[in-house]
């Protein structure tokens, strides 16, 4: 069983950044891939970043493409999603996941995260 906590959310004008972070509980972080989705209101949950157990190998989705970075820290238990350039649209819920594989499937998940706020205004 893992647990996530999300944190780093907020306010933040467009063009601004934040770094969100996600710690989970137990031994076994380092062996699980790393996903983080976000959802807006109205609409569904959407695949933003993913990190595979040892940082070799990440994906993403093509609206944050050289905006967004994803990293992870074993150690710490900790994988941080760093959000530069945000526009008014990156405006959602976001959430992280842990899983088997960093794929950009929502079922390749199992564990979830109760989500963090990010609003970005214009």
């Amino acid at each position: 069983q893992v647990q996530l906590v999300e944190s780093g959310g907020g306010l933040v004008q467009a063009g601004g950044s934040l770094r969100l972070s996600c710690e989970a509980s137990g031994r076994t972080f380092s062996s699980y891939a790393m996903g983080w989705f976000r959802q807006a209101p109205g609409k569904e949950r959407e695949f933003v970043m993913a990190i595979s157990w040892n940082g070799v190998s990440t994906s993403y989705a093509a609206s944050v493409k050289g905006r967004f970075t994803i990293s992870r820290d074993n150690a710490k238990n900790t994988v941080y999603l760093q959000m530069n350039s945000l526009k008014p649209e990156d405006t959602a819920v976001y959430y992280c996941a842990a899983g088997r594989v960093p794929t950009p499937s929502y079922d390749g998940y199992d564990y979830w995260g109760q989500g963090t706020q990010v609003t970005v205004s214009s």
